[in-house]
């Protein structure tokens, strides 16, 4: 791993956010590229409840200031910045006061999905991409962690297929266990075939429930770790008929040589 560059794209990553199999995950594989001497990134949603007092976030002026365009609407991006103090990584935060002031991060106060999760996914990927390109820091490999982050892989294959900063990356999706019931909003295929994907190559979107996002993000991806051992059947049998790496899941205890070892010989072949 030593001088890759690898970008982390997460929904969820402690400590800034309650610790789960995402969250947990989404920290320790990038402190292993760290300790082993590769360049990361890694990039998450500044929702409401994450403490910006207690985890020092500052916003980074030169940054902000881009609009996105999300369904016909314009939408301010803000970033802020963090660091993971003992291990001096350090957090990009996507951050808008529509999508993600709100003081917690996928479900209302009863347990109700929101209403526009499927906007905060694309501003998500969206606004990831245009501060990796502000940022002229070209990985080569970007690992997608959690179902908020699903649609990166589909926007940099679609959407910023023809951006050379991305030319050589490849693009490695963490699938979990089954995060959410029910499903994000019916349109949701209407809105990103908005930005121009033809609505065929995401067919499945039709019914956009957790199952058919990991799809979408896996077709899209150059290879596959399977990140829980109770991953839906569903998902588990499309993902057994791609013909691409797929690492099988390993512990926690067994990860760091399982993934590093992933990275080398198979997504960077």
């Amino acid at each position: 791993m030593n001088g890759k560059k690898i970008l982390f794209v997460s929904s969820e990553l402690v400590p800034y956010l309650p610790e789960n199999e995402v969250s947990l995950m989404s920290y320790e594989t990038p402190r292993m590229v760290n300790s082993k001497g590769g360049q990361i990134r890694i990039f998450m949603p500044r929702y409401g409840n994450i403490n910006e007092r207690r985890h020092q976030l500052h916003e980074v002026i030169r940054l902000s200031g881009m609009n996105l365009i999300i369904n016909d609407m314009d939408m301010p991006l803000i970033i802020k910045v963090a660091s993971i103090p003992r291990e001096r990584i350090q957090v990009y935060f996507i951050d808008n006061d529509e999508y993600f002031k709100r003081k917690s991060t996928f479900t209302d106060e009863n347990g109700s999905l929101y209403s526009d999760n499927d906007q905060r996914a694309i501003f998500f990927a969206k606004g990831v991409v245009e501060t990796v390109k502000k940022l002229n820091w070209s990985p080569d490999i970007i690992h997608v962690h959690g179902w908020l982050a699903s649609l990166l892989p589909l926007y940099l294959k679609k959407y910023y297929a023809d951006e050379p900063l991305f030319g050589d990356s490849k693009i490695v999706t963490s699938v979990y266990g089954k995060a959410f019931e029910g499903e994000l909003d019916n349109d949701m295929i209407k809105k990103i075939a908005f930005d121009g994907v033809d609505e065929a190559s995401i067919a499945s979107l039709a019914t956009p429930n957790y199952n058919n996002l990991l799809k979408v993000a896996v077709d899209f991806s150059d290879a596959v770790i399977l990140a829980s051992e109770e991953i839906p059947e569903d998902l588990k049998d499309h993902i057994s008929n791609l013909e691409k790496p797929v690492l099988p899941y390993v512990s926690l205890q067994e990860f760091e040589e399982a993934y590093a070892n992933f990275y080398d010989t198979e997504v960077l072949k």
